[in-house]
């Protein structure tokens, strides 16, 4: 959820109207309205009820509102604790992050707004680094950790969905079973060794057409109605609300993936290492908590 579009919102709640909020937050009306609706359509619920008279919280606008002042005045209230340790907090962090890990990228910009003196390089790869030797400060993967010599903190976790285009249901029909999918063409997310997809109870080893480790490559195949295939959410989301993609079988959800952000376990965090795992961990929990009170 974009945290700056929560903020638009609330603004519009305290003022009564989006003009006034627009002059509050010193940004045009036409793209503070803009905000908003892709907010609604995001979440799937109205929000604000518009008239001539102003604007008015609708139910759901008012759930929303009632979270996400007290989650904003609480990050108001922590960026103020912080403001005199920025000063201080100057230098470089390094970081390792999986191609195409979007919801990232957002994490990184809210961060630097934060500590504007910190760099940051990202580091991008699907190979499993070795933090002292690629002189990686802290690296984010997906999937559960194992590892006596690294220290994990979890941050969410999140299942991957099945998608393919309506082209290619009305071409094939909606597959009713996970047996049926033995007749769609499919591509796997791969690193070449021979891959299932653990749907539910099921596991199912399709014949695909095309492997590859680029999820970026399956949605566009998905998206021109080539093939179905798995993509993170992230990924997956607005394809879908768009109609663009349609979810399959989701009474036969695929397996929970956990984003973990790791660091050596000999080596103290610096401040700078600390600072960004807690404000990843205050930022996604406030994410999640945000959309699942709205829900």
């Amino acid at each position: 959820m974009d945290f700056n579009a929560v903020r638009m919102f609330v603004s519009v709640a305290q003022t009564g109207s989006l003009s006034a909020a627009a002059e509050r937050l010193d940004i045009a009306l036409p793209t503070l309205s803009r905000r908003i609706r892709e907010l609604e359509q995001q979440l799937k619920v109205q929000l604000l009820e518009r008239s001539v008279r102003g604007t008015k919280l609708t139910d759901s606008g008012t759930r929303l509102y009632e979270h996400a002042s007290r989650g904003i005045e609480a990050l108001i209230e922590g960026e103020h604790a912080v403001l005199s340790d920025q000063a201080h907090l100057k230098g470089h962090l390094r970081l390792s992050l999986p191609p195409s890990f979007e919801p990232w990228w957002e994490v990184l910009s809210a961060f630097q707004r934060r500590y504007s003196q910190i760099q940051i390089s990202v580091y991008t790869t699907e190979r499993r680094i070795d933090l002292i030797e690629d002189g990686v400060d802290v690296a984010l993967r997906v999937g559960t950790i194992a590892h006596e010599t690294m220290v994990a903190r979890r941050m969410l976790t999140y299942r991957h969905i099945l998608v393919a285009s309506p082209a290619l249901i009305e071409r094939l029909g909606a597959p009713r079973s996970v047996e049926a999918l033995y007749g769609f063409p499919c591509a796997l997310w791969s690193q070449g060794a021979n891959s299932t997809w653990q749907l539910g109870g099921v596991v199912f080893k399709p014949e695909a057409m095309l492997s590859t480790n680029d999820y970026a490559h399956l949605r566009s195949r998905a998206l021109i109605g080539d093939v179905v295939t798995e993509l993170p959410p992230f990924l997956a989301a607005s394809a879908i609300r768009e109609g663009n993609l349609v979810a399959l079988l989701p009474e036969h959800p695929l397996p929970e993936q956990q984003i973990n952000l790791l660091y050596p376990s000999h080596r103290h965090p610096s401040a700078i290492v600390r600072a960004y795992l807690d404000f990843s961990q205050e930022y996604m929990g406030y994410l999640v908590e945000v959309s699942s009170t709205s829900e």
